[in-house]
């Protein structure tokens, strides 16, 4: 059977894929676990999420279906931070004999979780309509996950995955300060990029693999294949790790994007790829935060955003012109696009005006005084007015993305773009 857990974790600690890499585990008492476990990113603008909105998914083949559903369910019992409000843990049983008949159903509704909204009655009404057994804590909203992760399970051949390797912490240590030594991650991002990304943002130097929260997670490395990641984590250096699993997962893959034909169709708690003309010039707000608007063909227009934590992203947009046409993809909230990546199609023409120069010894004229034209003091020649001189943009078209210290998890890093019609600008 196919098992999915989501919403088991807090702001405060613990971690649905801890749960997940728990029972890999204990679950070997009642049969096996088979290929990679699951870690599913749902829709990152949900509001009601807790941190990473995660869900995790086991295959386990067994003969003691009922006796493997009981462990699941008092393990989340007991892990769960059910005194965190948000925290509405689900759990969801798919048996073998009903995988064809869901495997439809639920890549649908994995879609659905991914690119949209989904409130907790239309995950209770499908597992009703099905007879899918499960479990809903509290007001039960983990089922949302819990259904999208057995999807993503049945449905493998049909989607890009990456992989992560996660190592947890000992338990006696959540909660402490992790103990770590930061060169080994850069050590470690030297000998497996761009197999291997968001270990460590260079330009920044910071090491982003490495949570600052309460939970179990010791760091988590990602990349293109299990060999890839597990080596680069036996370069890492620090603190004992207590257990780790190695996940198949949608991150970098832009699974969370939807085609925008025009402005008109956007959305908010969506995400997008959309394009546009750029109709003012990029400014800055209070917070550090660079704001500019893009119109489309239709003459539908949206605001667009470099927020602070993008950092020297931010440099790159603040040299945007009204006229250059861009392709954006990120999430919309409030009305505005959340930048993850930017290409640059086009680059307006720039101009400046100068005083015109003698065409006999190639130097600028001089004004003659106030609507008097100018004149060149050494060949007598004389012009009318001053002329526009076109002058090289700062800034090159191609496909660039925000720093490895700010992007979102489903967002697909430019390492991973295959396309020979344009300049990838990966972020370092």
């Amino acid at each position: 059977m196919i098992i999915g857990i989501d919403d088991t974790d807090s702001n405060e600690g613990m971690c649905t894929t801890y749960l997940g890499a728990l029972l890999i585990e204990e679950l070997q008492a009642y049969g096996t676990v088979e290929d990679h476990p699951l870690l599913v990113r749902l829709n990152p603008t949900i509001p009601y999420k807790t941190r990473g909105n995660a869900a995790v998914a086991l295959k386990l083949k067994t003969d003691f279906p009922e006796r493997a559903i009981a462990h699941v369910l008092s393990r989340i019992k007991e892990l769960a931070h059910m005194e965190c409000e948000k925290t509405n843990p689900g759990a969801v049983f798919i048996l073998e004999k009903d995988y064809e008949k869901l495997k439809p159903v639920l890549r649908n509704f994995l879609e659905k979780a991914v690119r949209s909204v989904i409130e907790i009655e239309e995950a209770k009404n499908l597992i009703f309509e099905c007879g899918i057994s499960s479990k809903g804590f509290k007001n039960g909203r983990g089922l949302i996950g819990a259904l999208a992760a057995c999807g993503a399970m049945l449905n493998l051949e049909e989607w890009d995955y990456t992989f992560e390797h996660l190592a947890y912490r000992q338990k006696e240590r959540w909660g402490t300060p992790r103990e770590i030594e930061k060169e080994s991650f850069f050590e470690a991002d030297r000998k497996t990029y761009p197999e291997t990304w968001d270990t460590v943002d260079l330009t920044n130097r910071l090491v982003v693999c490495v949570p600052h929260s309460a939970d179990p997670v010791l760091f988590g490395i990602r990349g293109e294949n299990q060999e890839i990641v597990t080596e680069a984590a036996s370069l890492i250096r620090g603190e004992p790790v207590g257990r780790f699993a190695v996940y198949r997962t949608n991150q970098g893959t832009d699974m969370h994007l939807l085609y925008a034909a025009n402005l008109a169709e956007i959305q908010d708690m969506h995400s997008y790829r959309l394009e546009g003309t750029v109709l003012a010039f990029p400014k800055t707000i209070h917070g550090g935060h660079v704001i500019f608007p893009i119109r489309d063909k239709e003459g539908n227009e949206i605001d667009c955003a470099a927020f602070e934590p993008t950092k020297n992203f931010r440099l790159l947009i603040r040299k945007l012109r009204p006229g250059d046409n861009v392709a954006l993809s990120g999430s919309v909230n409030s009305g505005t696009l959340n930048i993850e990546k930017i290409e640059i199609k086009t680059l307006s023409p720039l101009y400046k005006e100068e005083n015109p120069k003698c065409p006999n010894c190639g130097k600028h004229m001089k004004s003659s005084g106030q609507a008097q034209g100018f004149r060149c003091k050494k060949c007598k020649t004389q012009a009318a007015s001053k002329i526009l001189h076109q002058i090289k943009r700062d800034l090159a078209a191609g496909l660039y993305e925000v720093p490895p210290c700010a992007r979102r998890h489903l967002a697909k890093p430019l390492v991973r773009e295959h396309r020979s019609d344009v300049d990838i600008h990966p972020a370092r």
